[in-house]
């Protein structure tokens, strides 16, 4: 899918939001039809044919259902894995921060929207978060800079944009960008960007926060390591301002090697009732604390000053330094 994504700035156009996030966000006739088409041929592969009968019941069952009506997620099909029932009518951000907070996320690459409630959910719980020696070494090398909420729209344009050796089939249409666009707004929408020494955007990733907890969207990179960067430096902060955990849908080979793992639907709701029932941080987000001293940020500690970080780091290095001989 080709998305426009000209480097607009709130300065650099006279329109408003909506005349702008129009030009950004917006898909030709052709690229609606690339879609559809690589959506079909995914759902007629024959790993996913004995899906459909689920579907089909699923799309039976919830044909009447009225437009807030919002599924069980405990009732989440076996196969396919997760389908918890049908987004009714126009998903509002009203229904969409309800369904957050019932463990739900939405996500279909055609018609009609679905909800999701998958099995086995990947959540980061920070007293797990992983950096690893090579990715320290570059956060301290001073070559990347990291903002949050500042460039949403390109953020979420670029997520959506095609990605080299990959089939582009993207969930992230217009319409869906748009909504997560009134949940920035709204102030529920958050996005890391990350800069190179160029002032360019490297990396970058957008999520949406529910109470005390977040589920993590989508991420894209231009440079290697950059992504990993950014995030890390997000759930840094996540954790300083008490966020229970980072919801990452499912489990992938990147939030492995962050210290994101896999729990049961179970815990995982019960986790997300407890988050939903505390305040969050509502608004816009901005970075609070270096890359150098959340790169120092080690598995168990605790996110909570640049001082406390500094100074186990500080107690490291003089145990380092008693034990050399």
């Amino acid at each position: 899918m080709a998305y426009h994504a000209d480097h607009m700035t709130l300065s650099q156009t006279n329109g408003g939001p909506g005349d702008r996030r129009s030009a950004l966000f917006r898909e030709s006739a052709t690229d609606v039809a690339e879609r559809w088409a690589l959506a079909a041929a995914r759902a007629l592969k024959p790993s996913r044919l004995a899906a459909l009968p689920g579907f089909a019941n699923i799309y039976f069952e919830e044909f009447l259902a009225p437009n807030y009506a919002l599924p069980d997620p405990d009732r989440a099909l076996d196969n396919p894995p997760g389908l918890a029932g049908l987004v009714h009518g126009q998903l509002s951000l009203e229904t969409l921060l309800a369904g957050y907070r019932r463990g739900l996320y939405p996500l279909a690459h055609v018609a009609p929207l679905k909800w999701w409630s998958p099995p086995q959910r990947s959540a980061l719980l920070f007293k797990n978060m992983h950096i690893s020696k090579n990715l320290g070494k570059t956060m301290r090398q001073g070559r990347y800079t990291v903002t949050f909420d500042r460039d949403f729209e390109r953020v979420i344009v670029a997520c959506a944009g095609r990605r080299q050796g990959r089939w582009h089939l993207t969930w992230i249409t217009p319409q869906m960008m748009h909504l997560y666009a009134q949940a920035f707004d709204a102030g529920h929408a958050h996005s890391f960007e990350v800069w190179n020494e160029r002032g360019e955007l490297a990396a970058g990733g957008y999520g949406i926060g529910y109470g005390l907890g977040f589920t993590s969207e989508s991420q894209f990179f231009n440079e290697p390591n950059a992504s990993r960067i950014g995030m890390t430096v997000f759930n840094w902060h996540l954790a300083k301002w008490g966020y229970r955990f980072n919801d990452g849908k499912l489990i992938g080979p990147l939030w492995t090697s962050m210290g994101f793992h896999e729990m049961p639907r179970g815990e995982f709701l019960d986790r997300v009732a407890e988050a939903s029932r505390a305040p969050g941080k509502i608004g816009r987000w901005q970075v609070e604390d270096d890359i150098e001293t959340i790169s120092r940020w080690r598995k168990g500690e605790r996110a909570t000053s640049p001082l406390s970080i500094e100074r186990k780091a500080d107690e490291r290095n003089m145990r380092d330094q008693r034990a050399d001989p």
